[in-house]
């Protein structure tokens, strides 16, 4: 059994370090107080084609660099240790964009990945989450044309793209969910509020309604009643980003109190000389080598072919354990630095605001253990208890 990384593994991941500690570290606290400049990010996305990180999650075909799926990890491992969100700066198109058409991947997919454009994705409603049949947003076709009315919350990304892949229910009925790709800018679009949340992200997350806005049929992704499907990939894809996310954002809070509880003296000796902080490190040190462990058994998993339906399954798992894991590792590392930890000046504190949304969006915790649960009863515990043959 070969744990190591490869050559290529590790250039991919130094490239990736390097980005995030040059550009993206430096501009936390600029993000945090809301004074980052459109210069910039523009700079960021610059550098982000430089050091190859874009489009990480896409063939060389359609505009990506054709990283393995452990390879993808391996880069949000890396962004995901800076703070603010300010991973999202990193532009992907979107998965199921990948699903379109010629002219849809010509207009859309290939632009996006090279930094022309963003979408981004409007499925949650104020009575639909976790349960995504109770979208009330309809599409009805009209004159060979799709009119789309609904309203959608926490769009994110809103303001930073030009379109909107909306997940919509055809004629009203929950049996036709279908994606359709909507000009933000298009008559009907309209911003209905801009909520403000815990976390201080480097982009907004849009309440959205769409009043009677009209489409052309080249403008529906995928087929009719297929939305649901290419929504769960995409769902499967960013479970497993948040994860690497999640344990980045462990390892840089992990190092942050380490080297503190070294320098910091107190009772004329090294705190972490003192048991109590020794075994938070201790407790803090295993949690980081469980995940990393987890995320990349699967993500090697997934490089290797493995069948999407225990894809799906075993991203729940890591995605699951990954943001808990995070929450108690962040949540140490704060009381570790005392209240320094406590000050918005140090990454700790502002990494113990973001880490909590992973364990809501993309499926909250709860949501997670639902699908894991109903894994076990239908393929047997040897899913995520036994071992691959």
């Amino acid at each position: 059994m070969d744990l190591s990384l490869s050559k290529e593994d590790l250039a991919i991941q130094a490239r990736a370090r390097a980005f995030a500690e040059k550009h993206l570290f430096p501009h936390e606290i600029a993000c945090d107080e809301r004074k980052l400049k459109e210069k910039t990010l523009v700079e960021i996305r610059k550098q982000a084609i430089k050091h190859k990180v874009n489009a990480y999650n896409h063939t060389k075909a359609d505009g990506g660099h054709g990283y393995t799926p452990l390879q993808q990890v391996l880069i949000c491992e890396e962004i995901g240790k800076a703070t603010c969100g300010l991973w999202t700066v990193v532009f992907k198109a979107s998965t199921p964009l990948k699903h379109g058409t010629k002219w849809q991947r010509e207009k859309f997919l290939l632009p996006f990945n090279a930094g022309k454009g963003r979408s981004c994705y409007a499925i949650t409603e104020k009575d639909a989450g976790s349960d995504p049949s109770y979208v009330k947003t309809t599409a009805v076709r009209k004159k060979g044309k799709w009119v789309i009315s609904g309203e959608k919350w926490f769009v994110t990304s809103a303001d930073a793209s030009s379109v909107i892949i909306v997940h919509a229910h055809v004629d009203g009925d929950p049996k036709k969910p279908t994606l359709f790709i909507v000009d933000k800018d298009a008559a009907g679009v309209k911003v209905k509020r801009i909520p403000q949340f815990m976390h201080s992200y480097v982009y907004e997350h849009y309440e959205m309604v769409f009043d009677k806005v009209t489409v052309d049929d080249n403008r529906r992704l995928g087929e009719v009643g297929q939305g649901f499907d290419l929504t769960k990939e995409w769902f499967t894809e960013t479970r497993i980003e948040i994860a690497a996310h999640c344990l980045g954002a462990a390892i840089r809070a992990t190092e942050v109190a380490n080297q503190y509880a070294s320098e910091r003296v107190q009772f004329g000796k090294p705190i972490r000389d003192f048991q109590a902080i020794e075994f938070m490190l201790a407790d803090m040190a295993v949690e980081i080598m469980a995940a990393k462990s987890l995320l990349y058994r699967v993500a090697a998993e997934v490089s290797e072919g493995m069948d999407p339906k225990l894809v799906h399954a075993r991203a729940s798992a890591v995605k699951l354990y990954n943001s808990e894991m995070a929450g108690r590792v962040v949540d140490k590392a704060l009381q570790i630095l005392g209240g320094r930890g406590y000050m918005r000046e140090n990454p700790v504190e502002r990494l113990y605001r973001d880490v909590r949304v992973d364990r809501i969006w993309e499926g909250t915790s709860e949501i997670q253990r639902m699908v894991i649960g109903g894994q076990i009863k239908k393929r047997g515990l040897g899913i995520y208890a036994g071992w691959g043959a």
